[in-house]
């Protein structure tokens, strides 16, 4: 019931992020820790996770959102992997808010591929080790492309970032809620940007 409320909660914030204009919005709908997770919940998770594909395309489409994955495909039944594409591929065009679904993800998971194909490159010849910047890490990262994270909302109380965007949030704010993602609502999500404009940002500097 809880896996199915919290569907609820990603349609709800989707909404009001598109609504709101904001210009990505990434969730972590499953780490590659949860594996480690029952079969039973497993399966129903990956159930409901083709289900939102399918029944949410028509509203993803009339948002104008487009959709992105990021995280290893493996172990993801091939069933769902189908909805997936067919969604990403559908919503490609569209130039309203980014929704990045983070599935068997995991920070260090991602630095490690990241690692592997840039030492691919280097040995390869098509890239030296002098050319190896903070930039072209990030350009090798899943994430590739899209703006790093301002803010990082955390539900349950959970103090820990739990294996998520590790290289990413370096300057992200946090903002805390106890409250859990199936009762995560749309006036929590504008106190965590209310209180991020009030933020005073200084990437290490003295002034904003």
């Amino acid at each position: 019931e809880g896996h199915r409320r919290g569907v609820a909660t990603v349609r709800r914030t989707v909404e009001e992020c598109a609504k709101l204009g904001i210009r990505q919005l990434t969730l972590y709908c499953l780490s590659s820790e949860n594996w480690k997770r029952p079969p039973r919940e497993l399966e129903f998770l990956m159930h409901l996770l083709e289900q939102y594909m399918i029944e949410e395309r028509s509203l993803i489409m009339k948002q104008n959102i487009s959709v992105s994955v990021i995280g290893r495909r493996d172990g993801i039944p091939e069933s769902v992997l189908q909805e997936i594409d067919k969604t990403i591929e559908l919503s490609a065009a569209n130039q309203g808010t980014r929704l990045c679904l983070a599935i068997n993800y995991g920070g260090r998971s991602e630095m490690v591929d990241a690692i592997q194909r840039l030492a691919k490159d280097v040995v390869s010849g098509s890239m030296n080790i002098d050319d190896i910047t903070e930039q072209a890490v990030s350009d090798y990262l899943y994430t590739s492309g899209m703006p790093d994270p301002d803010l990082l909302i955390r539900t349950a109380g959970e103090m820990r970032v739990s294996n998520f965007l590790l290289w990413q949030i370096s300057y992200a704010e946090l903002w805390v809620t106890s409250r859990c993602w199936p009762e995560f609502q749309t006036e929590d999500l504008h106190a965590a940007m209310r209180d991020f404009a009030n933020r005073d940002r200084r990437y290490g500097g003295l002034n904003s």
